[in-house]
């Protein structure tokens, strides 16, 4: 064998063992959908003003507590919130998991501190006392 039909060879047989191992890659990649309809990946914020009321675009409510093990479109909407308000939550994924609740203490605490007194429990979860003060608040 010539070293040209050696080198091309090396190359099928390179190119065919890299597409064998990014099939499985690719099929594992795909994201899991979890309870709403949302899945676990990251998503983009984008913040309008509605009403007066701070809003993402994945959940308009105030009662709803995000969950801290499967992804939510309550999760998102905050972590969208107080990302943009320089409040890091980590990836926003829709899991309010420790880096948002580290997040939403700063902020209930940064709350209390505006207000001079207890206005908020510092939880480290947007839940119905949370949730208006995030959507209008600065």
């Amino acid at each position: 064998m010539t070293a040209t039909r050696k080198r091309v060879s090396l190359l099928i047989a390179t190119a065919a063992l890299g597409t064998a191992l990014a099939v499985p890659a690719a099929a594992s990649a795909a994201p899991q959908h979890a309870a709403g309809g949302v899945s676990a990946r990251a998503y983009s914020c984008t913040i309008k003003n509605v009403n007066g009321h701070k809003e993402a675009g994945y959940y308009s409510g105030n009662t709803v507590v995000p969950s801290s093990t499967q992804v939510t479109k309550a999760g998102i909407e905050a972590q969208c919130i107080l990302k943009v308000m320089n409040y890091p939550t980590g990836t926003v994924d829709g899991v309010f998991g420790a880096n948002s609740k580290a997040a939403m203490k700063k902020f209930q605490t940064d709350v209390n501190t505006y207000y001079g007194r207890k206005v908020l429990d510092v939880d480290g979860l947007p839940g119905p006392s949370s949730w208006p003060y995030l959507r209008k608040f600065w």
